[in-house]
Protein backbone atom coordinates (compact mmCIF):
# COMPACT_ATOMS: atom_id res chain seq x y z
CA UNK A 1 0.00 0.00 0.00
CA UNK A 2 1.49 3.62 -0.53
CA UNK A 3 -1.02 5.49 1.76
CA UNK A 4 -0.51 3.77 5.51
CA UNK A 5 -3.42 2.08 6.89
CA UNK A 6 -4.78 4.60 10.07
CA UNK A 7 -4.75 2.15 13.10
CA UNK A 8 -6.56 3.18 16.21
CA UNK A 9 -3.50 3.52 18.66
CA UNK A 10 -2.79 6.74 17.58
CA UNK A 11 -3.92 9.94 19.93
CA UNK A 12 -5.79 11.83 16.98
CA UNK A 13 -7.79 8.22 16.51
CA UNK A 14 -9.79 8.84 19.62
CA UNK A 15 -13.13 9.13 19.62
CA UNK A 16 -13.59 13.51 18.55
CA UNK A 17 -14.55 14.42 22.35
CA UNK A 18 -12.47 17.36 22.54
CA UNK A 19 -13.23 20.97 21.78
CA UNK A 20 -13.08 22.15 18.26
CA UNK A 21 -9.73 23.74 17.49
CA UNK A 22 -10.92 25.90 14.30
CA UNK A 23 -9.68 23.69 11.80
CA UNK A 24 -12.97 23.32 10.56
CA UNK A 25 -15.27 20.75 12.66
CA UNK A 26 -18.03 23.00 13.65
CA UNK A 27 -18.93 22.40 9.84
CA UNK A 28 -18.37 18.48 10.60
CA UNK A 29 -22.14 17.10 11.16
CA UNK A 30 -23.09 15.79 14.28
CA UNK A 31 -24.96 12.55 13.77
CA UNK A 32 -26.82 9.78 16.02
CA UNK A 33 -24.95 6.23 16.34
CA UNK A 34 -27.33 4.38 14.07
CA UNK A 35 -27.88 7.56 11.55
CA UNK A 36 -24.02 7.98 11.65
CA UNK A 37 -22.86 4.39 11.13
CA UNK A 38 -25.21 4.40 7.99
CA UNK A 39 -23.45 7.20 6.57
CA UNK A 40 -19.67 5.70 7.29
CA UNK A 41 -20.67 2.44 5.43
CA UNK A 42 -21.52 3.86 2.78
CA UNK A 43 -18.88 6.31 2.45
CA UNK A 44 -16.72 3.74 2.63
CA UNK A 45 -18.27 2.11 -0.42
CA UNK A 46 -17.74 5.03 -2.19
CA UNK A 47 -14.15 5.42 -1.07
CA UNK A 48 -13.14 2.05 -2.39
CA UNK A 49 -15.29 2.42 -5.48
CA UNK A 50 -13.77 5.26 -6.34
CA UNK A 51 -10.05 4.96 -5.38
CA UNK A 52 -9.62 1.54 -4.14
CA UNK A 53 -9.13 -0.20 -0.99
CA UNK A 54 -5.84 0.88 -0.02
CA UNK A 55 -7.35 4.22 -0.01
CA UNK A 56 -9.54 3.46 3.03
CA UNK A 57 -8.55 5.08 5.82
CA UNK A 58 -10.51 6.87 8.95
CA UNK A 59 -9.72 10.12 7.21
CA UNK A 60 -10.93 9.35 4.03
CA UNK A 61 -14.15 7.87 4.93
CA UNK A 62 -14.82 10.75 7.53
CA UNK A 63 -14.14 13.28 4.80
CA UNK A 64 -16.25 11.55 2.86
CA UNK A 65 -19.22 11.81 4.70
CA UNK A 66 -18.98 15.10 6.04
CA UNK A 67 -18.32 13.73 9.76
CA UNK A 68 -15.56 14.51 12.43
CA UNK A 69 -12.60 11.72 11.98
CA UNK A 70 -13.04 10.28 15.70
CA UNK A 71 -16.78 9.30 14.57
CA UNK A 72 -14.66 6.46 12.46
CA UNK A 73 -12.84 5.08 14.94
CA UNK A 74 -15.71 5.08 17.21
CA UNK A 75 -17.94 2.93 15.18
CA UNK A 76 -15.29 0.40 14.14
CA UNK A 77 -12.35 0.81 16.02
CA UNK A 78 -9.82 -0.67 13.33
CA UNK A 79 -9.22 -0.86 9.56
CA UNK A 80 -10.49 -4.52 9.35
CA UNK A 81 -13.44 -3.54 11.08
CA UNK A 82 -14.48 -1.04 8.55
CA UNK A 83 -13.31 -3.48 5.42
CA UNK A 84 -15.58 -6.19 7.20
CA UNK A 85 -18.68 -4.09 7.72
CA UNK A 86 -18.49 -2.49 4.69
CA UNK A 87 -18.52 -5.48 2.56
CA UNK A 88 -22.22 -6.85 4.82
CA UNK A 89 -23.30 -3.55 3.74
CA UNK A 90 -22.40 -3.72 0.45
CA UNK A 91 -23.69 -7.68 0.39
CA UNK A 92 -27.01 -6.43 1.69
CA UNK A 93 -27.53 -3.52 -0.69
CA UNK A 94 -26.17 -6.07 -3.95
CA UNK A 95 -28.93 -8.43 -3.05
CA UNK A 96 -31.63 -6.22 -1.87
CA UNK A 97 -31.48 -4.70 -5.45
CA UNK A 98 -30.41 -8.23 -7.73
CA UNK A 99 -31.58 -7.83 -11.31
CA UNK A 100 -30.98 -11.89 -11.53
CA UNK A 101 -34.66 -13.02 -10.19
CA UNK A 102 -37.72 -10.94 -11.58
CA UNK A 103 -39.84 -14.38 -11.27
CA UNK A 104 -41.63 -13.85 -14.65
CA UNK A 105 -39.34 -16.96 -16.30
CA UNK A 106 -39.28 -14.60 -19.56
CA UNK A 107 -35.55 -14.13 -21.26
CA UNK A 108 -36.62 -10.68 -22.16
CA UNK A 109 -37.35 -9.51 -18.30
CA UNK A 110 -33.92 -11.67 -17.25
CA UNK A 111 -31.58 -8.77 -15.54
CA UNK A 112 -33.18 -6.02 -16.95
CA UNK A 113 -31.78 -3.42 -16.08
CA UNK A 114 -28.32 -4.21 -15.98
CA UNK A 115 -26.86 -1.86 -17.59
CA UNK A 116 -28.47 1.26 -15.76
CA UNK A 117 -27.53 -0.65 -12.65
CA UNK A 118 -23.85 -0.10 -13.93
CA UNK A 119 -24.22 2.96 -14.40
CA UNK A 120 -25.87 4.22 -11.03
CA UNK A 121 -24.16 1.82 -8.42
CA UNK A 122 -20.65 2.13 -10.11
CA UNK A 123 -18.63 2.36 -6.41
CA UNK A 124 -21.30 -0.49 -5.53
CA UNK A 125 -20.27 -2.65 -8.36
CA UNK A 126 -16.29 -0.84 -8.07
CA UNK A 127 -16.22 -1.82 -4.25
CA UNK A 128 -17.36 -5.55 -4.65
CA UNK A 129 -14.22 -6.27 -7.06
CA UNK A 130 -12.11 -4.89 -5.23
CA UNK A 131 -13.18 -6.92 -2.16
CA UNK A 132 -12.71 -10.25 -4.13
CA UNK A 133 -9.14 -9.09 -4.97
CA UNK A 134 -8.87 -8.93 -1.05
CA UNK A 135 -10.36 -11.86 -0.03
CA UNK A 136 -7.39 -13.32 -1.98
CA UNK A 137 -5.40 -12.00 0.21
CA UNK A 138 -7.47 -12.49 3.34
CA UNK A 139 -9.34 -15.64 3.47
CA UNK A 140 -11.27 -14.24 6.04
CA UNK A 141 -13.37 -12.02 4.05
CA UNK A 142 -13.74 -15.20 2.01
CA UNK A 143 -17.00 -16.21 3.78
CA UNK A 144 -18.43 -12.98 3.30
CA UNK A 145 -17.40 -12.79 -0.36
CA UNK A 146 -18.61 -16.84 -0.80
CA UNK A 147 -22.35 -15.62 0.86
CA UNK A 148 -22.51 -12.55 -1.46
CA UNK A 149 -22.22 -15.31 -4.72
CA UNK A 150 -23.66 -18.11 -3.41
CA UNK A 151 -27.46 -15.41 -3.33
CA UNK A 152 -26.33 -14.46 -6.92
CA UNK A 153 -26.09 -17.70 -7.77
CA UNK A 154 -29.11 -18.85 -6.31
CA UNK A 155 -31.35 -15.94 -7.41
CA UNK A 156 -29.93 -17.18 -11.43
CA UNK A 157 -30.38 -20.69 -10.58
CA UNK A 158 -34.01 -19.98 -9.58
CA UNK A 159 -35.15 -17.52 -12.30
CA UNK A 160 -33.45 -19.96 -15.24
CA UNK A 161 -35.39 -22.86 -14.01
CA UNK A 162 -38.29 -20.56 -14.64
CA UNK A 163 -37.05 -19.98 -17.87
CA UNK A 164 -35.46 -23.20 -19.35
CA UNK A 165 -37.80 -26.16 -16.49
CA UNK A 166 -35.37 -29.09 -16.22
CA UNK A 167 -32.63 -27.42 -18.57
CA UNK A 168 -30.77 -25.09 -15.92
CA UNK A 169 -27.85 -27.32 -14.64
CA UNK A 170 -25.41 -25.38 -11.96
CA UNK A 171 -22.80 -25.62 -14.61
CA UNK A 172 -25.18 -23.95 -16.90
CA UNK A 173 -26.20 -21.34 -14.08
CA UNK A 174 -22.71 -20.53 -13.55
CA UNK A 175 -21.87 -20.15 -17.03
CA UNK A 176 -24.38 -17.45 -17.58
CA UNK A 177 -23.57 -15.71 -14.18
CA UNK A 178 -19.71 -15.24 -15.04
CA UNK A 179 -20.92 -13.81 -18.36
CA UNK A 180 -22.94 -11.39 -16.64
CA UNK A 181 -20.36 -11.13 -14.47
CA UNK A 182 -17.60 -10.01 -17.14
CA UNK A 183 -20.22 -7.73 -18.49
CA UNK A 184 -21.04 -5.86 -15.72
CA UNK A 185 -16.44 -5.58 -15.32
CA UNK A 186 -15.95 -4.47 -18.81
CA UNK A 187 -18.99 -1.83 -19.07
CA UNK A 188 -17.51 -0.54 -15.18
CA UNK A 189 -13.81 -0.42 -16.71
CA UNK A 190 -14.61 1.51 -19.79
CA UNK A 191 -13.08 -2.07 -21.77
CA UNK A 192 -17.09 -2.26 -23.04
CA UNK A 193 -19.81 0.56 -22.91
CA UNK A 194 -23.54 0.53 -22.53
CA UNK A 195 -24.23 -0.37 -26.31
CA UNK A 196 -21.77 -3.30 -25.79
CA UNK A 197 -23.43 -4.56 -23.03
CA UNK A 198 -26.88 -4.52 -23.89
CA UNK A 199 -25.85 -6.34 -27.56
CA UNK A 200 -24.56 -8.76 -25.33
CA UNK A 201 -27.53 -9.19 -23.10
CA UNK A 202 -30.29 -9.49 -26.17
CA UNK A 203 -27.83 -12.63 -27.47
CA UNK A 204 -28.15 -14.34 -24.32
CA UNK A 205 -31.73 -13.66 -23.73
CA UNK A 206 -32.09 -15.08 -27.52
CA UNK A 207 -30.13 -18.09 -26.75
CA UNK A 208 -32.11 -18.57 -23.28
CA UNK A 209 -35.00 -18.16 -25.47
CA UNK A 210 -34.30 -20.86 -28.00
CA UNK A 211 -33.71 -23.21 -25.42
CA UNK A 212 -36.65 -22.32 -23.22
CA UNK A 213 -38.43 -22.96 -26.98
CA UNK A 214 -37.04 -26.30 -27.59
CA UNK A 215 -39.27 -29.52 -27.90
CA UNK A 216 -39.08 -31.66 -24.50
CA UNK A 217 -37.76 -35.05 -26.93
CA UNK A 218 -34.45 -32.57 -28.04
CA UNK A 219 -33.78 -31.62 -24.48
CA UNK A 220 -31.06 -34.05 -24.08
Amino acid sequence: MTEPAETPHRPDDRPDDRPDDGRGDRSRKRLGYGEGREALLKAAVRVVGARGLRHLTYRAVAEEAGVTHGLVVHHFGSRDALIEESLAYAVRLSLSSSLLEPGTGKPEDFVAGLTDMVEDDSDGQAYQYELLLEARRRPELLPQVRELYDEYFGASQRELDRILPGDASPAFNRLVFAALDGLVLHQLTGIGDRADTEAALSELRALLRTLGERPPENRD
